[in-house]
């Protein structure tokens, strides 16, 4: 892990953003850009009129052949062109994935500087400030937001960053003085570890931490207090994208048995607890996850009804059954089984034996809600494994709610992939 203790300590900030910029090219570290015209990246006939509609992403197939481009820095800025040679817009280029080309501007030759980053921080901060009332929340949603690839979370004034394109991982420095402009934080974690990082061509890499991190911080959703590990917890610590689909079944909670599995922190059924359930059972493999589950507890005064179980979720689901257990409201809000579309049929079938285990745990009249974080499962395709398990399990009942993420984890409309979350709340007779 790279602690920083300070980036920038004598530069204004004027003079950081003069740094920031200069040719096309690595140069510290850091992409810098310039004011000539950039590369141009000329798109097969008829292959330009996503783009012109909206859509933010271009495909390696559907670029006329250019030896140069592919030659170019990962993260390079280019000019895309319809095949006429007329201008599309500007976007950032890596010649390694199939999304070859990430759109950022709908004008030839624009600049991607700390300002840019600044003006997409502070317009996401802006919206935020509408839809909560806490500073908890994610900040920056990758393309939906204008910085494809850049997820940000806000915990107060700590930020967790994950950088998943070349792009950004090129101007690191960048939206790091971008973040210390805009919102001043304590501490920036920046995660350089994931799956998408790699598709980018990118190696994981360790941690970086500008400021101080002393161990598990404390965040506030829905008025329960939760600790999440932001150096050695799932991607950017917590998962907000659930919050409102966790007050939901937290408002059916009052008196009754929950279960909630692959819990993670407790997301579930800590809400779930706090708003009056009778108790609680949160399974997850996670040591480290339990544990910060079960201090949580404690901090909200609800440790008394709440039973953490490390098992596979699987495992806990089938002997559950096999012993006859019910619950009146169960909870499985897995990782995602469908990381690629080489495990789509595998994946969906998972989802399939998921819900079947889980509906036979549900007490007559009680509830099972249901989730699918995979982006390459549509909402149709989930629902109807959802089906199926029900039916496999021998259960009926009614569909109660149907729902995706929450606002700050907001859809790009041209970008179907964004929608990555799906869920299902269900009353069982």
């Amino acid at each position: 892990m790279k602690v920083l203790a300070a980036l920038y300590p004598t530069l204004s900030h004027a003079e950081t953003r003069a740094c920031c910029r200069g040719p096309n090219h690595l140069s510290n570290g850091v992409m810098q850009d310039t004011s000539s015209p950039y590369p141009r990246l000329r798109l097969l006939p008829k292959r330009h009129r996503r783009l012109k509609l909206g859509h933010p992403w271009v495909y390696s197939n559907e670029m006329q052949p250019n030896p140069a481009l592919k030659a170019l820095d990962a993260g390079s800025l280019v000019t895309v062109e319809n095949a006429a040679g007329e201008p599309v817009g500007t976007a950032v280029f890596n010649p390694k994935p199939l999304v070859v080309g990430r759109m950022i501007a709908a004008k030839p030759d624009a600049a991607l500087d700390q300002a840019y980053i600044e003006t997409r921080l502070q317009s996401a901060l802006a919206l935020r400030e509408k839809l909560f009332q806490e500073p908890f929340y994610r900040l920056i949603h990758a393309e939906a937001d204008g910085l494809p690839g850049v997820i940000i979370d806000r915990y107060g004034d700590v930020i967790a960053v994950q950088i998943n394109t070349a792009a950004f991982d090129v101007r690191r420095e960048m939206v790091i003085a971008a973040i210390q402009t805009v919102l001043n934080p304590r501490t920036i974690v920046i995660r350089l570890a994931s799956a998408a990082r790699l598709m980018e061509g990118l190696k994981d890499e360790d941690d970086i931490i500008v400021g101080d991190l002393d161990g598990p911080i404390e965040l506030l959703e829905n008025g329960v207090v939760f600790l999440a590990d932001l150096s050695d917890g799932q991607k950017t610590g917590w998962f907000f994208d659930q919050r409102i689909n966790r007050a939901a079944v937290a408002n059916l909670a009052a008196g009754a048995r929950v279960l909630d599995v692959y819990c993670y922190l407790g997301g579930f059924g800590l809400n779930a607890a706090m708003a009056g359930a009778a108790d609680v059972t949160l399974v997850d493999r996670s040591v480290q996850a339990l544990e910060l589950a079960g201090e949580a507890s404690k901090r909200n005064g609800v440790a008394e009804k709440v039973t953490t179980v490390r098992s596979e979720a699987f495992a806990f689901l089938d002997e559950a059954v096999q012993a006859g257990m019910r619950w009146d409201i169960v909870i499985v809000d897995p990782p995602a089984f469908v990381k690629s579309r080489k495990d789509l049929s595998a994946g969906l079938r998972a989802y399939r034996k998921m819900v079947r285990l889980a509906c036979r745990l549900v007490s007559p009249g009680g509830f099972l809600f249901a989730a699918s974080c995979s982006h390459n499962v549509d909402a149709v395709q989930f629902m109807e494994q959802v089906r199926h398990g029900l039916g496999d399990g021998g259960r009926n009942g009614r569909l109660l709610r149907e729902a995706g993420a929450g606002p700050d984890h907001p859809v790009h409309p041209f970008l179907p992939e964004s929608a990555y979350l799906t869920s299902a709340l269900l009353q069982l007779d």
